[in-house]
């Protein structure tokens, strides 16, 4: 799938390679028409392979211990917008591509750090994954069974906190930039997005409506009307009937007397309640629970794997999942009506630092 234009059309952005949520946001922005090269290190020692994340943009290699190479890289970033970079605090500067260099050459560069720990902090030195970040600020205690966390996939601290944060930091900054002319550093943390992630949490606590424990709480797995069931067949839906009137609904696909189901609002009674519900659930197999309820507002669906999930009429009549060069992968996400965001190349393309460097002509 290739298009031209998109929304960040025009926007040049130096990516240095890494793993995780920095190349996932670089995808976010390459999707969306920002024209980013990537520098990673020489062919031996790529960093990468070609996959979803690191569609939509070419790699330059250079060798950052090479003086000739982190000017040749300098001179790229003098005509960028923005910077992305993924490592420990220090290692730019360390390579000669620091924010204050490179802000002082280039006054209008948003220089985005993306880690786990932040610039700062006790922590901030040493190493981490998303489970460490998610840790301590609160979501991983709050997400699972009630006798143990559960870690849910790296999605709440790399991508979540880290990816979409970084995003937005950088989308922000292009916007300061524009109004000011001054670039700025974006020091985007993974606990710091996690935590802010959990607002909505800390205000329901605030208000006496969230409690610690785990399956405890109306969207943790403890309310009756919110969670996941088994049907005959073994296979899973997941229910989602918060508001009374879906609730209601539910009820009534499922055969069951509303009446029955009263004590919904009484944390005592939702124990009992969700073995009632489980019980009607295991009784039929899944497609005959979705003929019944999919359609309407029980907000009852079938959970099903991500390999699957490309052939959910609903993903695909959106064409929420696209084939590319056949590999079948997540379309670009935000949707825009004006500026559509797009794959933008069906092959990596690898180029050397002075084609990159042709391809960009210093404004």
């Amino acid at each position: 799938m290739t298009a031209t234009g998109g929304a960040l059309e025009g926007v040049r952005i130096v990516e240095f390679a890494g793993i995780g949520p920095a190349p996932f946001a670089a995808m976010l922005l390459a999707d969306m028409g920002a024209e980013i090269v990537r520098v990673d290190r020489p062919a031996a020692k790529l960093m990468i392979p070609n996959h979803i994340t690191g569609r939509g943009r070419p790699t330059v290699q250079a060798d950052l211990k090479d003086a000739d190479d982190v000017e040749r890289v300098r001179a790229l970033v003098d005509s960028a917008d923005a910077l992305i970079e993924g490592f420990r605090p220090g290692v730019m500067e360390r390579l000669g591509l620091g924010p204050d260099l490179l802000i002082e050459r280039n006054p209008r560069l948003v220089y985005a750090r993306m880690t786990g720990w932040g610039q700062e902090g006790p922590l901030a030195p040493f190493a981490g994954h998303d489970i460490n970040y998610i840790a301590i600020t609160g979501a991983l205690a709050a997400i699972g069974p009630s006798d143990r966390p559960v870690p849910p996939l790296n999605l709440v601290g790399d991508y979540g906190g880290g990816a979409l944060y970084l995003v937005n930091g950088v989308l922000a900054g292009l916007l300061s930039a524009g109004r000011t002319g001054k670039g700025q550093v974006v020091d985007c943390a993974m606990c710091d997005g996690a935590v802010s992630l959990m607002s909505p949490f800390f205000e329901m606590a605030a208000a006496g409506r969230w409690k610690p424990e785990r399956e405890a709480n109306m969207l943790d797995g403890g309310a009756p009307y919110y969670g996941v069931y088994r049907c005959a067949d073994g296979l899973d839906v997941a229910v989602g009937a918060i508001e009374p009137q879906f609730f209601a609904e539910l009820c009534r696909g499922l055969g069951i007397d509303e009446a029955e189901m009263a004590g919904r609002n009484d944390q005592a009674q939702w124990p009992a309640l969700r073995e009632k519900l489980a019980t009607v659930i295991a009784s039929k197999p899944r497609a005959e629970w979705l003929e019944r309820l999919e359609y309407g507002d029980a907000c009852f669906t079938g959970v099903v794997t991500y390999e699957q999930a490309a052939d959910n009429p609903h993903l695909a009549a959106r064409r929420s999942m696209v084939e590319v060069a056949g590999l079948m992968q997540p379309a670009p996400a935000p949707r825009f009506l004006g500026t559509p965001s797009a794959i933008r190349s069906e092959r990596r393309e690898t180029l050397t630092l002075n084609q990159a460097a042709a391809r960009w002509v210093a404004r």
